[in-house]
């Protein structure tokens, strides 16, 4: 396979109740998805800029899913970048962890009859997290962005990127809020994927694991 590359296909001002942005739109050799970028200020040069890489979810950052907490990290992301007065989201075409919308729902169903989300993915074949962030390290250095202060609980993220050459220099919590829709996905997350969040903050006894092949 050839080797992974980017093209800056567009870049446009886009306003925003947040402030106003530059969104940026980017192709690439192995797949026909299109990857983004809204930039806020200037970047060029700058060290430890605040920085989300955002994967998308069309049930929380379009719907209002309570499901995740995908959708009110979108937007906390971006009112933290416009108070910074200067970052990027960078928003990944990556939808369920990298499984697709079509096994994402079907995820959530198997999640209604007791699966959690890393074993229900197991269900249908997938890895718990099949998400890659080489497009989102070549967006940040097209952008000339060398180091960044991560938006994220997710370590997994931080390695990924920091192994792509982009320095981490800080991670900003994205503490998010408890839902009974969302609970046990947050758990989760804390439990077996060692997100950084407060298990003590979710009220979720610890489940009894559901065998992926029952």
């Amino acid at each position: 396979m050839n080797q992974l590359k980017i093209k800056r296909m567009a870049r446009a001002r886009i306003p925003t109740s947040a402030g106003e942005s530059q969104l940026y739109l980017y192709t690439n050799n192995q797949d026909d998805k299109e990857h983004l970028a809204l930039v806020m200020g200037n970047l060029s040069g700058k060290t430890g800029v605040l920085a989300r890489v955002h994967s998308e979810c069309f049930t929380g950052d379009v719907l209002g899913s309570r499901r995740c907490d995908c959708g009110e990290q979108l937007q906390r992301s971006l009112e933290m970048i416009a108070q910074e007065g200067a970052g990027a989201l960078i928003y990944m075409r990556q939808e369920g962890r990298g499984i697709g919308l079509l096994d994402k729902l079907r995820a959530y169903n198997l999640q209604d009859q007791g699966y959690d989300t890393i074993d229900a993915n197991l269900a249908l074949g997938h890895q718990a997290d099949e998400r890659d962030y080489t497009i989102a390290a070549l967006i940040l250095k097209d952008l000339e962005v060398d180091s960044i202060r991560l938006l994220t609980n997710n370590p997994d993220k931080i390695l990924g990127l920091s192994e792509l050459g982009i320095q981490v220099n800080e991670r900003v919590p994205m503490e998010g809020t408890v839902y009974a829709d969302n609970a046990q996905y947050l758990f989760t997350k804390a439990f077996r994927m060692n997100h950084l969040l407060d298990l003590d903050a979710i009220p979720v006894e610890l489940p009894a694991v559901k065998d992926a092949s029952d």
